[in-house]
Formats: structure tokens, C-alpha cells, sequence
């Protein structure tokens, strides 16, 4: 016997039916779902991050939803801290751990651990910061294929949050991280996990991406930035930055039409959903499934859920 924990992972790009398919399966499999969607986090950000409204719950209990405030700090570390608590928590009342999100980050630090690391420089990531707004991110993304190849590889020149935190790492531990990653190799496990990720034509994934994004601005995703705005959220604020929220910032002030902001975001939102394709296409212990494909999963999770040895 493993004697780990069992737990069920749902994954998959924005847009490709996740929360349905993990709440369906919830209902069916007596569960309660772990947001694992590092946007649905905060609270005041609803249309924007496609949270699920209490009518897409059906009843079933949802984690980590509406936890912090987009000023406030939140990160890997901190969702694996309060997952592992939920996750001991359902599992003491015999229900099924279902864990949903398309952010492939938290699911593998939870699932696999994290690397310990000195705590951050606040006045280098500063100095960091301040020359990324001055001279770009492609600038530091640049200084980070000269120390660390490997891992700049892994990273869009885009992703300043990622890029600066890799300049950090070598910073403070003198080595490169992508060594640091290949030592750890994430072995920290403690659960047992069956992991799905939802396989969508990709035609048929940019269509349903396109009209999100129209049926998201319809809905009042440029209200949602201005009163988050008015609430004295800052354009710079990381959750602020991310998809459709840094958009909106764009229409507001006027630099981008109504037209040009639908159509950057339906640009953007499919550039993200093929790096999320990507990062889970790495992982050698995902299972690929499409929606149809929902009895066939279901049975395979009640046999992994009734295995002992």
C-alpha cells in the first residue's frame, strides 16, 4: 500500500471546460474541488478570471476561491500551504479530492514540492523591477540566456514576474536554477495523483477563446477593471497585469477601441492557452482526454480510487 493520499487533477488550457467536466465528476464521485486557477485567487476579479458562479458549483464545495485581495501578496508556496490543509480536510470526511485550474504551476509545486530558497532581496528585485520598466523585459530575459540558458528557454521574454525571480535565483544562489530544478526534480510527492488534462481541437479551442473573450466584455469586464481601479488598485499590480484586467486598463484610457481590446485579448488568451499546452504536454504523467471522453475518465478514477496496492 502507498498509503499516500489520493487526489484527482483536471487540467487544460482556458476555455477547454474544466470547471464543468471536474464539477460533474464531483457530483457523481462525492467531491469538492481545489481551485487550482492562480487568477481566481482574488477577490474582485469574477469576470475576468471566469470564476465559477454558485449556479457552475451545483452545490459542490469549491477551495481557494476569493482568498486575498489583488494588493496582497500570493504565490506557489502559498497556495501549496493552504492545499495541503483542504486536502487533509476532505480527505477526513472520505470524500474525493479534485483538484481543477489550468495554472500548471501550483498543481506541480503541490503535487511535487518546492524548491527552498533564500528569502528574496527586496532591494534587488527592486533594482530588478525598475530596469525592466526602464529598458523592457526582453532586456533581462537576454541576461538571463546568458547565465541560465536552460531555463530561459522555459520562460517568455514576456513573463517579467518569472524572469525577474530567475535573476534572483542566481543571485542569491550563485548557481543556475535550472540545476536547482533537475537536482529537486520536484520528488517531494505526497499524494497519490491521477492527473487528466483536457485535449480540445485547437480550432475549436481558439473559437470557443474568441467568444469568452467577446461574452467576457459583455458581461462587464470593463466595469470590473474600473471599479477595481476605483477601489485603488494599481495598474501595476501583478493581478492587474494579467489577462483581460491589463487589457481593460488599455480601453479605459482610452490608447485602445472597443475593437482593438476584444481583438488583443482573443490574441493574447490563445498565446496563453498554447504556453499552458505546452507546460502540461511536459509532463509525462498526464492522461490526454477529451470532453466526450467523461464515462471512460470517470471509471478510470473510481479504479484508481478503489486501488490499494
Amino acid at each position: 500500500m502507498t498509503g499516500k493520499p489520493k487526489v484527482v487533477v483536471i487540467a487544460g488550457p482556458t476555455a477547454s471546460g474544466k470547471t464543468r467536466f471536474g464539477v460533474e465528476l464531483a457530483l457523481d464521485l462525492d467531491g469538492e474541488i481545489i481551485n487550482a486557477d492562480s487568477m481566481q485567487v482574488y477577490r474582485g476579479m469574477d469576470v475576468g478570471t471566469a470564476k465559477p458562479t454558485a449556479e457552475e458549483k451545483k452545490g459542490i464545495p469549491h477551495h481557494i476561491i476569493d482568498v486575498v485581495d489583488p494588493d496582497e501578496e500570493f504565490n506557489a508556496a502559498i497556495y501549496r500551504s493552504m492545499a495541503l490543509s483542504i486536502i487533509g480536510d476532505i480527505h477526513s470526511q472520505k470524500r474525493t479530492v479534485f483538484i481543477v485550474g489550468g495554472t500548471g504551476l501550483y498543481i506541480k509545486a503541490l503535487l511535487g514540492g518546492l524548491i527552498e530558497l533564500l528569502p528574496a532581496d527586496p532591494d534587488l528585485r527592486r533594482s530588478l523591477h525598475l530596469e525592466c520598466e526602464s529598458h523592457g523585459s526582453y532586456l533581462l530575459h537576454e541576461r538571463l540566456r546568458r547565465q541560465d540558458p536552460r531555463l530561459a528557454d522555459t520562460i517568455h521574454p514576456n513573463d517579467r514576474i518569472r524572469v525577474i525571480r530567475a535573476l534572483e535565483m542566481i543571485h542569491m544562489s550563485k548557481c543556475r536554477p535550472s540545476s536547482l530544478i533537475r537536482e529537486h526534480g520536484f520528488r517531494n510527492r505526497p499524494f497519490d495523483a491521477l492527473k487528466f488534462c483536457l485535449r480540445i481541437d485547437r480550432e475549436e479551442l481558439y473559437n470557443r477563446i474568441n467568444r469568452r473573450s467577446v461574452a467576457m466584455v459583455e458581461a462587464g469586464l470593463a466595469e470590473e477593471t474600473e471599479n477595481l481601479l476605483g477601489n485603488g488598485y494599481s495598474p501595476g499590480l501583478k493581478p492587474m497585469k494579467a489577462i483581460g484586467y491589463r487589457h481593460m486598463v488599455k480601453y479605459l484610457e482610452g490608447d485602445w477601441s472597443l475593437e482593438e481590446t476584444i481583438r488583443n485579448l482573443q490574441k493574447d488568451t490563445r498565446k496563453y492557452a498554447k504556453r499552458q499546452l505546452t507546460w502540461f504536454r511536459a509532463d509525462p504523467d498526464v492522461m490526454w482526454v477529451a470532453p466526450e471522453d467523461f464515462n471512460v475518465v470517470e471509471n478510470m478514477i473510481k479504479g484508481f480510487l478503489s486501488k490499494t496496492v
